[in-house]
């Protein structure tokens, strides 16, 4: 019974290094904006992102660290070695999309990791096949949405005030940013942190330390703890691309991506899909650019972008299917 405390012990330590990850790795969803049109210093952003990302859990139920738990894969199959591997695979990739300044998705890499860990453990028939469904046209509706709403929003902002003087305009969106990149920091603590919610509740069920699919109150603190904390240390390699590489953004426009990405992380948080917050903002960023013209836009960039998306879940998979093989001989 000791050995298998400290085994879960080290696999809720695990989980938590992951949400800190992701933290880190998304802070440039919050902030990037907000530095890019010199609304708050970087060190100022990090501190606003984090307060509202793990503020969160006042607003948010359960809904997505359900679907995380129960949506992807059986969990009757659900291991020790099976969230070993998932957890790894989710972080080593990434660690190597950070490196590399590319905003992936953390959510999906999860995903692919569950998936991963799950087959390698118990075959195909380990999906949950609709909820996988569910989470995959998410990675294509997510950005569509965004990048949809902030072209209306966008173009709605442009109608008002054409006839207004660019600079008092633009510095009355600035304080309006203030709001707008409250509530995406909401929306992205309460969608993100619910994910490592899933797996810690999931692994405490398989280990028989609680029945039913309830979040103990103590995981959601430590989940959107950890969270802020990888918020605070930020993504500075990230923050270039999306605050800068993709379009080059005034006030106005980072007011319209996100509050278009508060929207549509709201939305899917209320529904219980683990989107991606990468996808959702960077959508939004786009559909600024095109509201002025598409050559506004960096596609190159984006399209490099895209292929990360595509890739995510099978390179996150492989990775926890070989951490799995590894983990079960120890687990």
């Amino acid at each position: 019974m000791e050995h298998a405390i400290v085994i879960m012990a080290v696999l809720v330590v695990v989980a938590l290094i992951f949400d800190f990850m992701n933290g880190f790795h998304d802070a440039a969803n919050s902030i990037a904006l907000m530095v890019s049109t010199r609304l708050l210093t970087p060190q100022a952003a990090v501190l606003w992102a984090a307060f509202f990302n793990f503020i969160a859990f006042v607003i948010f139920g359960t809904a997505v660290a359900k679907m995380i738990g129960k949506g992807i894969i059986d969990p009757a199959i659900v291991n020790n070695a099976v969230i070993f591997g998932a957890l790894n695979g989710a972080i080593v990739w990434n660690l190597i999309t950070w490196w590399l300044g590319i905003p992936s998705s953390s959510s999906h890499a999860l995903v692919g990791g569950l998936v991963g860990a799950g087959v390698a453990k118990g075959g195909t028939g380990a999906i949950v096949a609709a909820g996988l469904l569910k989470t995959s046209a998410a990675i294509v509706l997510s950005p569509l949405f965004g990048m949809l709403l902030a072209m209306i929003l966008m173009v709605s902002v442009l109608w008002l005030f054409e006839k207004s003087s660019p600079y008092p305009t633009e510095r009355r969106f600035n304080k309006l940013q203030f709001v707008s990149s409250s509530l995406y920091s909401l929306g992205h603590g309460g969608n993100d942190a619910q994910k490592t919610m899933g797996i810690i509740t999931v692994l405490l069920v398989a280990n028989g330390f609680q029945q039913g699919f309830e979040v103990q109150f103590w995981v959601i603190i430590s989940c959107h703890i950890a969270m802020a904390l990888g918020t605070l240390f930020g993504g500075w390699r990230i923050v270039r691309t999306m605050g800068m590489g993709i379009t080059r953004i005034r006030p106005s426009g980072a007011f319209s991506a996100q509050t278009s990405g508060a929207i549509a992380l709201f939305l899917a948080t209320y529904l219980g899909i683990p989107v991606s917050t990468t996808h959702t903002i960077t959508g939004a960023i786009i559909g600024v650019g095109i509201s002025r013209r598409a050559s506004a836009v960096r596609w190159g960039l984006a399209s490099r972008i895209v292929w990360a998306w595509v890739l995510t879940i099978p390179c996150a998979g492989l990775i926890a299917a070989a951490a799995y093989h590894f983990g079960k001989t120890f687990l």
